[in-house]
């Protein structure tokens, strides 16, 4: 209940509910037409990629992988870094809306976070592709199983903030990893 007595509305397309919908304590599907029922709702859902049944986060960080491996011969290092930089402030609003509309606190079908991070892993790495394989697994195990500090993040910020700022992260700690690893 927000303050003032007042549930959260939820809106999608011209579906409206007094709470989010859920199944069985987790998050349910999505209505049909969510992914074109705001501006934001194409950026934040990946495309489509986080309204996957089966593990959004990781579709999600497939599709940042595609979209660097098809974007980043095209793009200086200047632009490729106004994207992850503009990327990660838009993120922000972007997934602020998308909290707000849907009264849930990054829902999994959210993943503009997963691109824009993993895009940065990407970005630092300059790594091959058998590495780029390696830091895809190495970042959805810190993304999904949040060791700390990522868990205490992603605990104690919440709002579009929270919602980027724990995938960042992920990010950085598959950078230490790797940077890590490097040294040795």
């Amino acid at each position: 209940m927000r303050a003032g007595g007042r549930s959260p509305t939820w809106r999608a397309a011209s579906i409206t509910l007094a709470e989010p919908p859920r199944v069985a304590g987790k998050q349910a599907a999505l209505p049909r037409g969510v992914l074109w029922s705001h501006w934001s709702h194409p950026l934040a859902f990946g495309l489509g990629s986080g309204l996957s049944p089966v593990a959004p986060g990781t579709a999600g960080t497939l599709l940042a992988w595609a979209l660097h491996a098809l974007a980043a011969p095209w793009l200086s290092p200047v632009a490729a870094w106004a994207i992850i930089i503009g990327g990660f402030v838009a993120g922000r609003w972007i997934c602020q809306q998308v909290v707000d509309e849907l009264g849930v606190q990054d829902h999994s079908a959210i993943v503009w976070d997963e691109i824009i991070a993993f895009w940065l892993v990407l970005q630092l790495a300059q790594a091959d592709w058998l590495a780029q394989l390696a830091l895809f697994g190495g970042f959805r195990f810190f993304d999904a199983v949040k060791p700390p500090p990522i868990g205490w993040l992603d605990r104690r910020i919440k709002g579009g903030w929270g919602v980027m700022i724990d995938d960042l992260a992920a990010a950085l700690a598959t950078l230490a990893c790797l940077f890590a690893w490097r040294a040795l």
